[in-house]
């Protein structure tokens, strides 16, 4: 199965919406170095081998994040703030840098600010899906970047992880895992939430969805901003 990012369906971003468990997961945009390779970088804890092609019509206007001298090395926090609580994330810098970079270049940029968190799954894979600016599933920040990935990659609660329709095609699109979900490991982990952000995204879960609607979640899950450290 697969999520849907900024195109797809549940971590799938060309049709960008949650797809089920057997089918597709993320959301697609492409082009990052494997962070599993040496680095290229001039300097100890820098890579250079992050690169973010152009792909589709951002759904906010946004600048591509840096290329060069990209931190590989440690962690990183940020805060999202929801209209249901803030959501403390741990960014990890060392197993996924490019996706870090990006994520920081976008949080900057305020490129998530005001920006409801469209979909919620709660059968079979357990997540809320946020960061697209269009609430369609469908948007992303007109670049991609590859896939930052291992075979002993997993998603217990407090995950968080990049939606993607296929192979090196994330974008904007990431899930957070507020129980603990069986997919393959497809979809790049690039943070953890703390114990009170998971307790936050629970309560928004909880609820449930809006009839009708097999993914809109029924509690309000608007990310009001991001900040960085």
């Amino acid at each position: 199965m697969r999520v849907a990012s900024s195109h797809g369906k549940l971590l799938s971003v060309k049709t960008t919406t949650l797809l089920p468990l057997a089918a597709s997961l993320l959301l697609p945009i492409a082009a990052c170095g494997d962070a599993n390779e040496p680095s290229s970088g001039d300097e100890a804890g820098q890579t250079d081998a992050c690169s973010y092609p152009s792909s589709g019509d951002a759904a906010r206007p946004v600048e591509p994040p840096p290329t060069t001298n990209i931190n590989d090395s440690g962690t990183s926090t940020a805060t999202l703030s929801l209209t249901a609580g803030d959501v403390q994330i741990t960014l990890n810098r060392a197993a996924a840098p490019c996706t870090v970079n990006s994520f920081e270049s976008l949080a900057s940029q305020g490129y998530f600010d005001d920006t409801a968190c469209h979909r919620l799954t709660d059968t079979g894979i357990f997540v809320l899906q946020c960061g697209d600016p269009s609430e369609t599933g469908m948007g992303g920040p007109g670049y991609s970047f590859a896939d930052e990935t291992d075979d002993s990659m997993t998603y217990p609660a407090g995950t968080v992880a990049m939606a993607n329709a296929g192979p090196d095609t994330n974008g904007s699109q990431f899930f957070l895992v507020w129980d603990d979900t069986d997919l393959p490991p497809d979809y790049t982990v690039f943070a953890t939430m703390d114990q009170a952000g998971l307790d936050v995204v629970a309560d928004i879960a909880a609820e449930s969805v809006e009839p009708g609607d097999s993914e809109r979640p029924i509690a309000e899950a608007q990310i009001t901003s991001v900040s960085l450290g």
